[in-house]
């Protein structure tokens, strides 16, 4: 069963800025992956624990796109969905809102899984978890470039 997205707060600090007051574009990145990290943590896969077991999901695409400027000191939500579940990776979806619910930014990430043995599954948890997480809709960023996940 779909629980819909899940949500990570965040605020543009003074550090996210850029020189015309804004949220530097590589920040948005940033800003994702501490949105994975508490999903991750939410479904009971903390990347520490997945790290201290040999388990290890690098990002090996990562897309951004920006629709209106995040202010310092703009508080801002950012709803993560599971965009597509393979044997041995998964995409992510992240919409960056403002209080109003307008959307600032979008991004993407793929991810894989590099752990014990040649080309290991995702655990099958792990997969339930994200499957709970995922959306039904919108195109897998997979791809040619990654015939084997």
């Amino acid at each position: 069963m779909n629980e819909g997205p899940f949500e990570h707060a965040f605020e543009v600090r003074l550090h996210d800025t850029d020189a015309a007051g804004v949220l530097f574009f590589a920040h948005l990145l940033r800003h994702a992956h501490d949105a994975y990290e508490s999903l991750m943590g939410a479904a009971g896969f903390p990347l520490k624990s997945l790290l201290g077991n040999g388990i290890a999901l690098p990002i090996v695409h990562a897309e951004a796109d920006f629709k209106a400027p995040m202010r310092l000191g703009d508080r801002i939500r950012v709803e993560v969905t599971v965009a597509d579940i393979r044997r041995r990776s998964f995409s992510l979806d992240y919409r960056f809102l403002d209080s109003q619910g307008l959307l600032l930014a979008r991004a993407g990430t793929v991810h894989v899984l590099k752990g014990p043995g040649q080309n290991p599954p995702l655990p099958t948890a792990l997969s339930q978890a994200l499957s709970r997480k995922q959306e039904g809709r919108g195109p897998s960023r997979h791809g040619p470039d990654h015939p084997s996940q």
